[in-house]
């Protein structure tokens, strides 16, 4: 009598395996420790990187988002600015409130 695949529905050629089979091409999957070596500093410093967190650098003590209410013209007008000068809209808010903090 020929022995039954266990699960005709996996992927050849594991859907036409027996249970044994199946085993015997798994036993290297088995294994619970796969041997290393230590990381070198250069794989070390690869890692660090790695797992920096993206985005822009923190700036002072860092930055939060403000949602606030602009007029279109104003900020048509700011935004034109903002370009010319080649600064971001964020920046010339910030310099414009610096600037008005000081002057009070």
């Amino acid at each position: 009598m020929k022995a039954k695949p266990v699960n005709p529905r996996l992927p050849p050629p594991f859907g036409r395996m027996t249970a044994k089979e199946l085993d015997a091409v798994s036993a290297e999957f088995d294994q619970e420790f796969v041997p290393t070596a230590p990381l070198t500093p250069g794989m070390r410093a690869r890692l660090r990187r790695a797992k920096r967190k993206r985005g822009r650098p923190p700036i002072g003590k860092g930055c939060k988002d403000v949602l606030i209410s602009v007029e279109s013209d104003l900020l048509k007008h700011a935004d034109a600015f903002a370009k010319k000068h080649e600064m971001s809209r964020s920046e010339l808010f910030t310099r414009g409130i610096r600037t008005f903090l000081k002057a009070g």
